[in-house]
């Protein structure tokens, strides 16, 4: 497992907010995962990123089974390789091996009500043209919304490969992960603790959320990561949000060339900023170390940088809830 663009302070270094998200980690899913690693460089942001997880995927009564499946197929959705082969193998560890390697090969699977989940978090990724809306509790359609961003941050800021080689798409390895971790992610979780981690004053839930905790928590982490747009001038802020809202997910075909065009006409102060975080919007895999060098020049720090990806992922993340209403809880 390699870092792209930096190496962050070990987990046992960590002091404050950060240490008591380690140790939530350590408590109730895989250790302190690179994920949040990669963000523990803005705290606040690494907090705000578990709570949304921990209460859309980890607590409460939902099928876990159902949210990881949704939370696999978001990540094929985006091409997040990385949290694909994470999910599938925690398919494996709660003991759906079929259902596991159905969705590892991309294919539909046979119960029909997974069928139609799958299909719904697939279509979650264009939600304009699928006219997407959500028929499912708070912690299934939160799953969605938690993956859109964290497949994001990963594809940017690190390597696909959880092992060398690629190794972790052996089905012989994701089954055998599967049963290493199948203790913690059959434990349950309480509802709201996530939700401790978070700063007093945080915005007003989403009206699908209803009173789950999970709006709490996305509520939360949007406005955290949309702060990363005051890196970028107001007419780079209002160029990727008009791209998002008219591109409504489609892949670009050559991402590089694709967000050159669309930069050509910002002030040069913010184009290599604004590429960034088009880029972790739509093809976040395609931010080169070239990219980040020249982002350095003027922002060497690497908080920076996560807070700029994690702009562009919110966004993009953001067009996706647009498309909810309260109807739909």
């Amino acid at each position: 497992m390699t870092y792209r663009f930096f190496t962050p302070p070990p987990a046992k270094a960590a002091t404050g907010l950060t240490a008591t998200v380690h140790r939530q980690l350590r408590d109730e899913f895989l250790g302190p995962v690179p994920t949040f690693q990669v963000l523990s460089v803005v705290p606040e942001l690494m907090a705000g990123t578990w709570a949304l997880m921990r209460e859309a995927l980890l607590a409460g009564d939902a099928s876990r089974v159902e949210r990881e499946l949704v939370a696999s197929v978001v990540s094929r959705a985006n091409r997040c390789r990385f949290c694909v082969d994470a999910h599938v193998m925690l398919l494996h560890a709660l003991g759906e091996h079929e259902l596991a390697e159905v969705v590892a090969r991309g294919g539909t699977p046979p119960q029909p009500r997974h069928a139609t989940l799958a299909a719904w978090a697939q279509a979650s990724r264009t939600p304009e043209a699928a006219d997407w809306g959500s028929p499912y509790r708070p912690e299934l359609t939160g799953t969605a919304l938690a993956f859109h961003f964290i497949n994001r941050i990963v594809s940017a800021l690190l390597d696909p490969d959880l092992l060398p080689g690629g190794l972790q798409r052996s089905r012989v390895v994701r089954s055998a992960g599967g049963r290493l971790y199948a203790g913690t992610a059959r434990a349950p979780k309480d509802p709201g603790l996530g939700l401790s981690l978070l700063g007093v004053d945080t915005p007003a839930p989403p009206a699908w959320a209803g009173d789950s905790p999970v709006g709490g928590a996305y509520a939360s982490l949007r406005d955290t990561a949309l702060r990363g747009g005051d890196l970028l001038g107001d007419l780079a802020r209002r160029t990727v949000t008009a791209t998002v809202r008219w591109e409504d997910g489609r892949h670009p075909a050559r991402p590089a060339e694709w967000a050159t065009d669309l930069i050509r006409d910002l002030p040069g102060a913010d184009r290599v900023g604004a590429r960034i975080a088009l880029l972790a919007a739509f093809a976040p895999s395609a931010i080169r170390p070239g990219d980040v060098a020249l982002w350095r020049l003027s922002h060497p720090a690497d908080a920076d940088l996560v807070r700029l990806v994690a702009y562009g992922a919110i966004t993009a993340t953001d067009h996706v809830a647009r498309a909810l209403s309260p109807a739909q809880l």
